[in-house]
């Protein structure tokens, strides 16, 4: 169970609240969060050009073949999510003082978030700025900024130690990723830190998800900390967690004609969950295995042995920095939910309708949300670039544990949320639709 608890000693732990923020020290002492692993010479994340959807759309913009449209409702926001094929109906609504935004955000004014497979887009009523964070292969998380008012050629401007203050952490897994988080949130916004505070992931009890956040959707007898504000003493505070459940009309709440829809769907926030901590374990599995690759290079000549000598030492790195990722990538320690779940922006409908589907019809995407949140449990992220950009020697011990488990070699407890048919379908289904998967199969 990742699901941890923690009271936080300075501001910047606040910005972690919702997926993505860029960090600045705005009042208290500020922590200072190591970036040993981005600042390693493999991987040197400061000083290497993204190469992610942003920089891509940038250069559209210099070359004078992209012109991002600006309205006076919302700025570049509906543009930037066409061009990007970031679906409106990905939208859901924080309402805790959790962004370098914060004077712009509370209760009747919440911060929009919308993403796709790679990239997330916040926006604020009023706020000068959109605040992006977009998934580059070799280098993770990336954050950008864009300023709010009419240009010829806006810039996405990157942001790199503001950010890393503290989206490079214990709660990211040490490399520069996204997080969500629950918070108590009192009537002004203000998280209540003195009440401890949840990281969020698919593993996480909903009990405890989605404090600070409005959710639309039903999910019968649970109940979660959303929609409401904390009332009570600091330190101290009560949930009315009737009021806050099953909801799917936010206008009893706050007024949502601001914004592109009236949603803040719960199954999109179910997917964000899962998908930010994968990527934070993908881009920890890369980082990870090109420090050992390198490592072992610096030996190699030291030692003069030939080039590419493979060390055991190298492949338990990798082994051991992968098998996280492989756990996670199949739903290990997944909470059990007691739906039936159901959204209410048409999100899931869309999510489930990208495939790509095996010769059966079948799909990573396909939704459960009855007991579980996908039917085959095995992540879509599978098929992002991120998941390819892992180095190669990574790739093939993940695609060597998922031939291990899937064809039931492996049975250990730790994957005992596979039945014999999970683990069949998802096999099938990666044969048909990721033929990397189907070469990488054992001889035997």
């Amino acid at each position: 169970m990742t699901t941890s608890r923690s009271k936080p000693a300075s501001w910047h732990f606040a910005l972690l609240s919702a997926l993505f923020t860029i960090s600045l020290p705005v009042i208290g002492i500020a922590l200072p969060q190591s970036n040993e692993d981005s600042d390693d010479p493999a991987i040197q994340y400061t000083n290497v050009t993204p190469n992610d959807s942003i920089s891509r759309l940038q250069k559209e913009i210099d070359s004078g073949t992209f012109k991002p449209e600006y309205n006076a409702r919302n700025g570049y926001l509906q543009s930037v999510l066409r061009k990007l094929k970031v679906p409106a109906s990905s939208q859901v609504l924080v309402f805790s003082k959790t962004s370098f935004q914060r004077a712009y955000i509370e209760p009747d004014s919440p911060r929009a978030l919308y993403y796709n497979d790679h990239t997330y887009i916040g926006w604020v009523r009023g706020a000068p700025m959109l605040e992006v964070s977009t998934i580059d292969p070799q280098l993770g998380a990336v954050f950008y900024v864009l300023e709010q008012r009419p240009a010829a050629k806006p810039k996405f401007v990157r942001q790199t130690y503001e950010c890393l203050q503290c989206h490079t952490g214990g709660m990211t897994q040490g490399v520069p990723g996204t997080i969500m988080r629950s918070v108590y949130t009192r009537a002004d916004g203000q998280p209540d830190f003195r009440a401890g505070t949840y990281v969020t992931t698919d593993q996480s009890p909903i009990e405890e998800r989605w404090g600070g956040w409005y959710v639309t959707g039903t999910h019968g007898q649970m109940r979660h900390m959303g929609n409401v504000v904390a009332r009570g003493a600091e330190g101290q505070p009560s949930l009315d967690r009737e009021k806050g459940a099953n909801v799917i009309d936010l206008r009893p709440f706050v007024d949502t004609t601001p914004f592109i829809n009236r949603h803040s769907d719960i199954v999109s926030l179910m997917v964000m969950e899962h998908q930010a901590r994968i990527h934070n374990l993908i881009t920890k599995a890369n980082y990870h295995t090109r420090m050992a690759l390198r490592y072992e290079e610096m030996l190699n000549k030291e030692l003069h042995r030939p080039d590419g000598y493979r060390a055991d030492s190298t492949f338990s790195r990798v082994r051991s920095v992968c098998e996280p990722l492989i756990r996670a990538m199949l739903f290990t320690d997944e909470a059990r939910i007691a739906g039936p779940i159901a959204g209410t922006s048409g999100f899931a409908g869309q999510f489930e309708q990208l495939g790509p589907r095996d010769k059966q019809g079948r799909s990573l995407r396909d939704f459960d949300l009855k007991t579980r949140m996908m039917r085959y449990p095995c992540s879509y992220l599978i098929y992002s670039d991120a998941f390819d950009g892992l180095p190669k020697i990574a790739k093939a011990e993940v695609y060597r544990r998922l031939w291990e488990i899937l064809e039931g070699r492996d049975r250990t407890p730790t994957f005992a949320n596979l039945t014999d048919g999970d683990r069949t379908a998802i096999r099938d289904i990666l044969i048909d639709t990721k033929p990397e998967f189907a070469t990488a199969r054992p001889k035997s």
